[in-house]
C-alpha cells in the first residue's frame, strides 16, 4: 500500500501556510488602514490649525508672489551685491535721483533700466515706478478702494486718467479677483508712508500710421 503520510503533511503544511498568510494580511490590511486614518487625522488636525489669512495678510502674499517689489522698490549695491532698499519699500523711483536721457538703441535692443530697476525707456516712452505707500501727498494715500481697482482693471492711473506705461503688467494683474485686489488694496494700506514725488512719465509719440497713438503705457 502506498504511503500517503508525505501528501497529508504536505497538504497540512500548505493549509497552514495559506492560514498564515490570511492571517498576516489581514492584520497588514488593519495597519495600513490605522496608519491612514492616523494621517487623515493629521491633516485634519493641521487644517483646522491653520488661521484664515486676513485681508491684509492675504494682499501681502499676493504682492510678494506678483513681485511687485521687483521695480517699485528701489536696488541699491548690498554686500552681495544687488539688494532692495526695504527702507524705500514701494515707494517707486526716487525723485532724487534725476535721469539722463535715456541711451539710443538699435534693434535687436529695445528697452533700458535704471540701476534702481525704477525707470524704465521702451518703445513707448520713460517710465518711472509709482509710490505705492500710503503718503497722501506722493502716494495713493488718497485713492479708495474702488479707485486703486479701476487702475488696474483699466490701465490708467487714477482709475481714468492716462495709461499706465510699460513694462507694468497690469494686463496680467487685472485678471485678479475683486477679492484679490482688495486684499492688495488692504495690505498698502498697512505699509509705512513714504514721501517721495515720482516724475511723471514721458510718452513717445505715437509711431507712424496710429494717429492719436492707442499704445498701451506704465
Amino acid at each position: 500500500m502506498q504511503n500517503t503520510f508525505p501528501k497529508a503533511l504536505n497538504r497540512a503544511a500548505m493549509l497552514l501556510f495559506a492560514v498564515f498568510l490570511i492571517v498576516t494580511g489581514s492584520g497588514l490590511i488593519g495597519c495600513n488602514k490605522k496608519t491612514d486614518n492616523k494621517s487623515e487625522a493629521s491633516k485634519d488636525s493641521t487644517s483646522a490649525k491653520a488661521p484664515a489669512m486676513s485681508p491684509a495678510e492675504r494682499g501681502k502674499y499676493l504682492v510678494t508672489i506678483a513681485s511687485c517689489n521687483d521695480c517699485h522698490t528701489p536696488w541699491k549695491m548690498g554686500p552681495q551685491g544687488p539688494e532692495q532698499d526695504l527702507t524705500r519699500m514701494l515707494s517707486g523711483h526716487p525723485e532724487s535721483m534725476k535721469m539722463p536721457p535715456p541711451p539710443k538703441m538699435n534693434m535687436p535692443w529695445m528697452v533700458a533700466g535704471a540701476a534702481t530697476l525704477t525707470a524704465w525707456s521702451t518703445p513707448a516712452g520713460v517710465a518711472y515706478t509709482a509710490n505705492l505707500t500710503p503718503d497722501s501727498a506722493t502716494g495713493i494715500g488718497k485713492w479708495d478702494e474702488t479707485t486703486f481697482m479701476l487702475a488696474i482693471r483699466n490701465g490708467k492711473h487714477i482709475g481714468n486718467g492716462r495709461p499706465i506705461m510699460p513694462p507694468m503688467p497690469w494686463e496680467f494683474i487685472k485678471q485678479m479677483t475683486d477679492e484679490d485686489l482688495k486684499a492688495v488694496y488692504a495690505y498698502l494700506r498697512t505699509i509705512p508712508p513714504i514721501h517721495n514725488q515720482v516724475p511723471e512719465p514721458i510718452m513717445a509719440p505715437p509711431p507712424p500710421g496710429m494717429a492719436g497713438g492707442d499704445m498701451k503705457h506704465k
